[in-house]
């Protein structure tokens, strides 16, 4: 299953978001990968567990990318994340 979502972070997948995202992506039963949308078309995708690859991608704010996972809700819970600033300070 596959499923886009645009960046909140007002830092994209740098840093401190992508060290959440990744903790949570790989507590997953299922491997999920993520990939950065140019053009409407996904590029190649990495493990969406390792900091370095999220990094790599270079998906900055507001940007698209494709998460796949093989479990929908783990999908579901995760681009959630994406959806949320993860770079603001815990409330």
């Amino acid at each position: 299953m596959q499923r886009r979502v645009r960046i909140a972070a007002s830092v994209g997948l740098h840093a401190r978001p992508a060290a959440l995202f990744a903790k949570a992506a790989g507590a997953q039963a299922e491997k999920v990968t993520i990939a950065k949308v140019v053009d409407g078309v996904a590029g190649e995708p990495v493990d969406a567990s390792s900091v370095l690859g999220l990094m790599g991608l270079g998906a900055h704010h507001n940007e698209e990318v494709e998460l796949s996972c093989a479990d929908d809700a783990a999908l579901e819970e995760l681009a959630a994340m994406l959806e949320q600033d993860l770079d603001a300070a815990p409330a």
